[in-house]
């Protein structure tokens, strides 16, 4: 039998020793390595792909969320299996963006994290159901924000445009005459109002909302 490779990533020793004991009872799977970090995840990729990655969001160096779009990016046939005490719009709605397969949450059993892992090893995607009503309250606030029209300004479309169609912070400064600082501000404004988290969320809500 093929066992799924894994490796478990949290900036608590006392938790990475726990989800290790649970997963090595489980006669397909296999913890490769360990990890307090996200770059920690990133150089242990490095030398040896895995199966599926079970991740915490806060870690020091380089957070779970940061690590995701570096292994969407550099590995993108790794699963990512999000475990975290965080139960908001804001991490959930961002993680599921930028390509997390999974996300649960601390307090579940051990039974919710194997079965988590199988689904997505048959390539499903898998959110606990605390997770599923907070996506669904997230996007149920984003079409109430998108009915508003997002009370976008002027100026936050020209930005969100000039973003959409790859352009860079000092390239939006010298087309619009305004300062860096000011073209961060309208940036930060643009997460905030459209709810996505990067700018790679802003080119794929432009697109999606005909701002080209």
């Amino acid at each position: 039998m093929k066992k799924i490779k894994i490796i478990i990533a949290d900036d608590h020793q006392i938790v990475i020793d726990g989800l290790k004991s649970i997963l090595s009872r489980e006669v397909d799977m296999e913890v490769i390595e360990t990890a307090q970090n996200g770059k920690e995840v990133i150089e242990k990729l490095d030398k040896e792909l895995v199966d599926i990655i079970v991740m915490d969001i806060e870690m020091p160096v380089l957070t779970g969320i940061e690590a995701t779009e570096i292994i969407r990016e550099k590995y993108p046939s790794v699963k990512v299996l999000i475990l975290s005490m965080y139960n908001t719009g804001k991490f959930v709605q961002g993680l599921i963006e930028i390509g997390a397969n999974g996300y649960i949450l601390k307090n579940n059993g051990k039974e919710e994290l194997v079965k988590a892992i199988r689904f997505i090893m048959e390539g499903d995607e898998y959110f606990g159901r605390e997770i599923e009503k907070t996506l669904r309250q997230s996007i149920k606030r984003r079409k109430e924000n998108y009915t508003e029209e997002l009370k976008l300004t002027n100026r936050e479309k020209e930005v969100l445009k000039l973003i959409a169609i790859g352009d860079t912070t000092p390239i939006i400064s010298k087309k619009l005459f305004i300062a860096h600082s000011t073209v961060e501000t309208h940036r930060r404004n643009l997460l905030e109002k459209t709810g996505v988290r990067n700018s790679k969320g802003l080119v794929k809500y432009a697109y999606e909302n005909n701002f080209l």
